[in-house]
């Protein structure tokens, strides 16, 4: 039984990881849909508590009381970036709007200047997401398999 968070800024590649993880037949969950993310910016708890009783499941996101669930988790993945890269790929995405104005630029950068940081305090392991997709898929599968 392994639960594994993936975390990290807007634009590092959640959410394209776990479509790959997805696509291979893993359960996974991305915290951006479906409501697991309140509108504070929290994690709804009593949800995310009953979603990690699933054996071998990959959680995908990033809030602000994820260090609650840290000891619920077998690894903690911090996906990583450097700023123009992820400011590229947010305005490239088509799944997700944010991040394609310049207020909402200006506040990623903030954010790994200030988040980033303690996210990778928590991290059991960071990957650089300039990798190719199956590259950290592999890496991610293989913590299900430690």
């Amino acid at each position: 039984m392994t639960r594994i968070l993936i975390t990290g800024m807007s634009g590092a590649g959640k959410t394209t990881v776990l479509d790959e993880l997805a696509r291979r037949g893993h359960d996974t969950v991305d915290t951006d849909y479906d409501g697991w993310t309140r509108p504070d910016g929290t994690w709804d708890e009593p949800r995310m508590h009953q979603l990690l009783t699933r054996p071998d499941v990959i959680v995908s996101g990033t809030a602000e009381n994820q260090g609650t669930f840290y000891d619920r988790f077998h690894h903690v993945v911090l996906f990583t970036a450097p700023l123009e890269i992820l400011i590229d790929r947010v305005r490239r995405r088509t799944n997700n709007p944010y991040g394609r104005t310049p207020a909402e630029q200006a506040e990623i950068a903030r954010y790994v200047e200030t988040v980033e940081p303690l996210l990778r305090r928590g991290a059991t392991l960071e990957l650089d997401t300039r990798q190719p997709v199956p590259a950290l898929a592999d890496a991610v599968e293989r913590l299900l398999m430690s």
